[in-house]
């Protein structure tokens, strides 16, 4: 029986209403960030639906328009993004203890009753975790600058999912472009 629906169009990286994002970003430190400032996207999200796959673009260009990058023609881009999302699906199993029947202790070093003689019901529930990958390379070398991943439980409400994608992407890039830390002599 499944607890939860799950929409397979919405595979996101997002969450559902009590959960959160979980982010991690890594990067090259001997990058100098400043001398990237434009990118042209060379792989986009696919999802079954497009327009998560459409708002995820529209997010993550957001971000990089806030950190003064701006997207231009292959030709002309210091860097190139790459994003991809991946989902899979998780069981939950849950179980409750109903102890029925008198119990407890009566008295110093006397247990007694019948406290074991309860009910145990179980039951599974099932969602899906979806992860957002999103890689930043130097537009000439393709060697990997930047590297950023987002997961977190999908949600059944297409709304709830546009607002974790806008949260989890402004994560990622919340300390975009890293600072390198100058070391003095």
């Amino acid at each position: 029986m499944r607890a939860v629906k799950i929409f397979c169009w919405a595979v996101l990286p997002f969450i559902a209403a009590c959960s959160t994002v979980e982010v991690h970003t890594d990067y090259d430190a001997a990058v100098d960030f400043s001398h990237y400032k434009t990118y042209f996207w060379a792989k986009t999200p696919t999802t079954k639906n497009p327009l998560m796959a459409d708002r995820i673009v529209a997010e993550i260009d957001g971000q990089l328009f806030a950190k003064g990058w701006r997207k231009v023609p292959e030709p002309q881009a210091d860097a190139v993004i790459a994003a991809h999302v991946t989902s899979k699906e998780q069981e939950q199993i849950n179980t409750m203890y109903n102890n029925v029947g008198p119990g407890g202790w009566y008295g110093p070093g006397f247990a007694g009753g019948w406290a074991g003689a309860g009910v145990a019901t179980s039951t599974v529930s099932y969602f899906t975790i979806g992860t957002l990958l999103v890689d930043i390379l130097d537009a000439k070398t393709k060697k990997g600058l930047w590297h950023a991943t987002a997961e977190g439980t999908v949600s059944d409400d297409p709304q709830k999912n546009q607002k974790s994608v806008a949260d989890g992407v402004a994560k990622m890039f919340q300390n975009f472009p890293p600072s390198i830390a100058v070391s003095k002599p």
